[in-house]
């Protein structure tokens, strides 16, 4: 009996002290994180106040000064700023249509969805040269062009190169955010539609005032997904034009790619910082919409 109440008792002493495995989970995450994210871009912030990286002198905004003078900085930021405007709207319309059309499908619907991903799941180096054969001056597209009596356009070294990167990300992405979409689609309760159909209302009227009000939590989800894939874009475009393609789709990553390969930490630095806090205040601008919405 002596040893038996000993065992409770220290059962009862283990129990106190005894960890969460979900916890030893989320802590490695958690460190992962701190060590390879956060900490190097405060020391990397850091470099944006300095001269030099190395035994280098506070300069304070002198660096940010000079980047919102440089011509190549401005031009990528410029495109950026209109790749985004035009890209992510419009993939997020398409991603809606698509969604709200597949979920009406009564028959095959895995397979749509399949479809849909398959994107996804391509490497992006295996698709230049598919993208390359349809737009090069030589290309199927010009091809097509020609047989019906239209000239060709130089897609990829002229202006119309824009319109091919927002091809490549709405491509890329419409797969992802249409299953988000259709998440979303699925928790609006079904009475809602029940009741609109006894009074009378259309499909339209069921768009605007059930659908598009029920979706808004994951409008804004998708909207900082896409802007955070906008920026994943440049793999594509750097794979396809290379460093320096035309000025149309000359971005934000491509004069950070080209100051790393220069060594100029101070412009590097100061240009991710500037970015991170872009998509800071307009990710908290998306998140306050919500939160309004809500209440």
């Amino acid at each position: 009996m002596n040893k038996l109440n000993m065992l409770k008792k220290w059962n009862k002493s283990t129990k106190k002290y005894r960890i969460n495995p979900a916890f030893c989970f989320l802590f490695i995450g958690f460190a992962g994180l701190i060590v390879f994210y956060i900490w190097p871009f405060f020391v990397s912030f850091g470099y944006a106040f300095m001269n030099k990286p190395v035994n280098g002198s506070f300069v304070g905004f002198k660096n940010f000064m000079d980047l919102f003078q440089n011509k190549p900085y401005l031009l990528g930021l410029k495109n950026t700023l209109i790749f985004i405007s035009m890209s992510v709207p419009l993939g997020m319309l398409l991603s809606l249509m698509v969604a709200i059309l597949i979920d009406k499908v009564k028959y095959h619907k895995e397979l749509f969805v399949l479809i849909f991903l398959i994107p996804l799941v391509i490497p992006s180096g295996s698709m230049v040269f598919f993208w390359k054969a349809l737009f090069m001056n030589q290309g199927y597209v010009n091809g097509i062009l020609n047989a019906v009596g239209v000239q060709g356009v130089n897609w990829l070294e002229t202006s119309a190169a824009l319109y091919v990167v927002v091809l490549i990300f709405i491509w890329k992405n419409l797969g992802y955010n249409m299953v988000l979409f259709m998440a979303g689609l699925h928790n609006i309760p079904k009475e809602h539609y029940e009741a609109a159909a006894v009074d009378g209302a259309n499909g339209i009227q069921n768009f605007f005032y059930i659908t598009l009000p029920g979706m808004v939590p994951m409008i804004v989800l998708v909207s900082i997904m896409s802007i955070i894939n906008s920026f994943k874009v440049f793999k594509e475009i750097y794979l396809i034009t290379g460093k320096y393609p035309h000025e149309s789709i000359y971005m934000l990553q491509h004069f950070m790619n080209n100051m790393f390969y220069s060594l100029n930490y101070q412009k590097l630095t100061t240009a991710t910082s500037v970015m991170v806090l872009l998509i800071t205040l307009l990710v908290q601008f998306l998140l306050w919409f919500e939160r309004r919405h809500s209440e």
